[in-house]
């Protein structure tokens, strides 16, 4: 485990988590939150947790992402707010 890695990645989370919550682009932010899960990805699998780190890679930023961009090209892309 490499402490330096480790900090570089949750530097890099915090910035992904916010910016996933404030884009008002609902397509943006699915993109967003897929950038945050494949973060969360590389810090599973550098922790040494390799079976959450698949599943991670599998279920967060794959399916999960998938299915957020799909459903925003099925509604308006842009947030009413």
């Amino acid at each position: 485990m490499i402490f330096e890695l480790d900090v570089l990645i949750l530097l890099l989370l915090i910035p992904a988590a916010v910016m996933a919550l404030q884009i008002r682009d609902l397509l943006a932010a699915s993109m967003a939150f897929g950038i945050y899960s494949f973060l969360m990805c590389l810090l599973w699998a550098e922790m040494g947790a390799v079976d959450v780190a698949f599943t991670e890679a599998a279920v967060g930023a794959g399916v999960s992402a998938v299915f957020l961009i799909a459903t925003v090209y099925c509604t308006k892309r842009k947030s009413s707010d």
